[in-house]
């Protein structure tokens, strides 16, 4: 089995560190606290799972196949992206005595499935395994199988990302306990949100 290791790594390291809806989930609960950030963060890493899964099973290539379905699951991942993002800025222009009113999260669950969602809803994550995948197999060699390794890869390939990023997210936190800096920051994070809702929309 001849797996072009090198051209499919050098490629999942771009899309990795390139910044995502997940991305923004994940370092926006993280500069709340540790726990929420890691907590968001393994909700978008079973989200990849999902998506994994699916293109080794064969289902996401079925959903491209169907113009209807996947023209909803755009649709949907558009919706969910711009809800998040413009629940966001109405919490970052919230203000209370000067101070912005900073959403605190007090459920893990719910910060889970946001990170879960995130990623599910988002038809540029299944996309990426559609295309990424098929472009390092071996024509020769059981697909199946080839799919379920590089899917491991690209996930766990994720999963070191946000092993980086989350504890490099403390120094955000110091940052940001000056309230005019935390309401920047919740006003960019929004508009990043509603800007890749935008991006899918007319992708």
């Amino acid at each position: 089995m001849h797996i072009a290791w090198g051209p499919f790594l050098l490629a999942l390291l771009v899309i990795v560190v390139v910044p995502g809806p997940d991305f923004v989930l994940v370092t926006r609960n993280a500069a709340t606290g540790a726990r929420w950030g890691w907590l968001a963060a393994a909700g978008s890493t079973c989200g990849l799972l999902v998506h994994a899964t699916a293109a080794t099973l064969g289902l996401s290539a079925l959903v491209v196949a169907v113009p209807a379905a996947l023209l909803v699951v755009k649709v949907i991942g558009v919706a969910y992206l711009a809800w998040m993002g413009f629940q966001i800025l109405r919490k970052a222009g919230a203000a209370i005595g000067g101070e912005p009113a900073v959403e605190v999260p007090n459920s893990g669950r719910a910060v889970f499935l946001r990170g879960l969602l995130t990623d599910v809803l988002n038809p540029k994550v299944m996309l990426t395994f559609l295309t990424l995948l098929p472009q390092a197999m071996d024509p020769a060699a059981d697909p199946v199988a080839q799919a379920a390794l590089l899917s491991g890869v690209a996930v766990g390939g994720f999963t070191a990302w946000w092993l980086i990023v989350v504890p490099s997210v403390r120094w955000l936190a110091a940052l940001l306990a000056d309230p005019r800096r935390r309401k920047a920051f919740e006003r960019c994070c929004g508009g990043a949100l509603l800007a890749m809702a935008t991006s899918i929309a007319v992708s």
